[in-house]
């Protein structure tokens, strides 16, 4: 209908949520934007990564171009990332991306000078900024009770004699141009499932045959009660949309016996990050740029019709 408003106001609910880790509901939607939200989280959310290394001496047994790559790799906090300049788009350095306002600069100098191993790690790498630093994944409630657990990420271990001495150039970068920028982990999201049992035909099965049909799912979906003997739905997110199921109670000869239908409008996202930033402002920054994005979308079609109104004075209004 013409002048039909399909505008919606989704709604989140905060599941559970870590430093690294982010489980909530997305409800009143519907699939087209939870899995924009989902690809931007994983692909346009900016973050900061080693883009350039430049070695000084490398006696390691790994060549210089696996260090770089090793070094890329490892997060760094990305608090900041989302006001940085992009290196291209930098003013201050004409696009060199090695300036304050584009970029971070690293040191890394190790040496092995005795008989045992020397483990070079994350921790060894020296930020001219120390709001961008290799994240620290030493912290207590990670689980780390080993001391050598807590030093960082290895990048090469040097025998003695050995040194590596190298600078580093960290830029702004997002993973839709390399994965070392994605600061997900992995980001996945569900249809909340909505599980139907027919009370009436249930009583007519036998509890051997109740039994049958909540074994007959490969996660613990459905229950027994101990004291009534009904079949339960216990955790319906679980559910994987297996179907095993509806395949059980279909060659039993009792059709609607259990009846599972997905959610269109209500999804269940699980968010794991790197370390970058944190799961929460993972999810915000997510949306900013989302938002962005569809601004951009909304002013090219004002341009559209610009053009199709003023015809060349519009274009020509816009410098084209």
């Amino acid at each position: 209908m013409e002048g039909a408003s399909y505008q919606r106001f989704p709604k989140v609910k905060i599941r559970e949520l870590k430093d690294d880790y982010a489980k909530f509901e997305l409800r009143e939607t519907d699939a087209s934007v939870a899995n924009a939200l989902r690809r931007v989280m994983i692909a346009e959310v900016p973050t900061i990564a080693i883009d350039l290394v430049e070695i000084e001496v490398n006696s390691s047994v790994l060549n210089d171009e696996f260090i770089a790559h090793r070094l890329g790799l490892i997060p760094l906090t990305s608090e900041r990332a989302m006001s940085m300049r992009f290196s291209r788009d930098c003013d201050a350095c004409d696009g060199d991306g090695q300036c304050e306002f584009c970029s971070v600069e690293f040191h890394l100098r190790a040496k092995c000078i005795n008989d045992q191993t020397l483990d070079v790690t994350s921790k060894d790498l020296y930020s001219s900024d120390h709001t961008v630093v290799p994240v620290d994944f030493s912290d207590t409630s990670s689980g780390f009770e080993n001391p050598e657990d807590q030093r960082g990420i290895t990048i090469v271990k040097l025998r003695k004699g050995q040194e590596l001495r190298l600078r580093a150039i960290a830029r702004k970068g997002i993973g839709k141009d390399h994965a070392k920028w994605s600061p997900a982990a992995t980001v996945t999201f569900m249809y909340e499932p909505e599980i139907h049992i027919n009370e009436e035909m249930m009583e007519t099965l036998s509890l051997e045959e109740k039994t049958s049909v909540v074994e007959s799912s490969p996660t613990k979906v459905f229950g027994i009660n101990p004291h009534t003997q009904q079949v339960e739905v216990v955790d319906p997110e679980a559910y994987t949309y297996d179907d095993e199921v509806l395949k059980k109670v279909e060659a039993m000869g009792k059709p609607g016996l259990v009846e599972i239908y997905a959610k269109e409008d209500s999804f269940i996202f699980t968010v794991e990050s790197t370390g970058a930033v944190k799961a929460s402002q993972l999810v915000l920054n997510a949306i900013e740029v989302l938002k962005q994005k569809l601004d951009a979308v909304r002013l090219s079609e004002d341009t559209v019709e610009a053009d199709d109104q003023f015809g060349e004075l519009g274009a020509h209004m816009r410098g084209g």
